[in-house]
């Protein structure tokens, strides 16, 4: 497998360990990179930015750009706002509670920060520096590609980059994205095949950096949506 990890664990008292020393690089939109980039449809019910830091833009142009032909990159999401990473820390923690009411709440807290990252300011969840996406593999026509199968999307058994039982042509779109990524230093969150990231600590402690570059910003001129901040909980769509 073309991916090497340290371990499925990315445990935030491992990552409050590293050290970041943010750099200052600004955002731009990765929309207007490349065409083989395309906004994947909406998953959930907010509005998505379309903005990543400019080191991190210009890998994923590249990335996509060395794919080979017929296929594109989908972005899911790249930076999200801070009020969006709480709803959706949130609405991760009542779904796990709902069909675990038996969990103790340290389990639970375990299980959850693997799927989404609490606001912490030592340890900025990576959606909220700019650092991180979530992509998937799309065909010349933009159409998504199965990358679950013979499981479904939401399949918790599937989330792992190298999980197993994966169909033949499942495994080969996640090994297509890794070929064209790694080569640019760009790293895969190994509990979910879908996110990567460049510059943040999860990136740091995956490489052995010696630190992060990128911590938690906001686009220029952004501002939120005063009625997304009020909704409560998030719901996937």
């Amino acid at each position: 497998m073309p991916v090497s990890k340290p371990s499925h664990a990315e445990p935030v008292s491992q990552l409050r360990k590293i050290k970041i020393i943010e750099c200052g690089e600004e955002m731009i939109d990765f929309l207007a990179l490349s065409p083989r980039i395309i906004l994947d449809k909406p998953h959930f019910d907010y509005k998505r930015e379309t903005a990543l830091r400019i080191s991190v833009a210009e890998r994923i142009s590249e990335a996509a750009d060395r794919l080979p032909a017929g296929y594109m990159l989908a972005i899911i999401e790249g930076w999200r706002p801070p009020h969006i990473q709480r709803r959706m820390y949130q609405a991760i923690w009542n779904r796990w509670a709902h069909d675990h009411p038996d969990w103790s709440h340290a389990r639970l807290t375990r299980m959850v920060n693997r799927y989404s990252a609490p606001m912490n300011r030592r340890v900025p969840p990576p959606h909220t520096t700019g650092a991180a996406l979530d992509l998937m593999l799309a065909d010349e026509h933009g159409k998504v590609l199965n990358h679950s199968a013979p499981f479904t999307p939401f399949t918790p058994r599937c989330f792992a980059f190298d999980a197993p039982g994966l169909s033949s042509e499942a495994r080969r779109y996640r090994d297509i994205i890794a070929e064209a990524l790694i080569p640019l230093g760009v790293t895969n969150y190994p509990s979910e095949y879908w996110h990567w990231s460049y510059g943040d600590q999860g990136w740091a402690y995956r490489g052995g950096h010696a630190h992060a570059i990128y911590g938690a910003t906001e686009p220029d001129g952004w501002m939120p949506d005063p009625d997304e901040d009020i909704q409560m909980p998030l719901e996937f769509v």
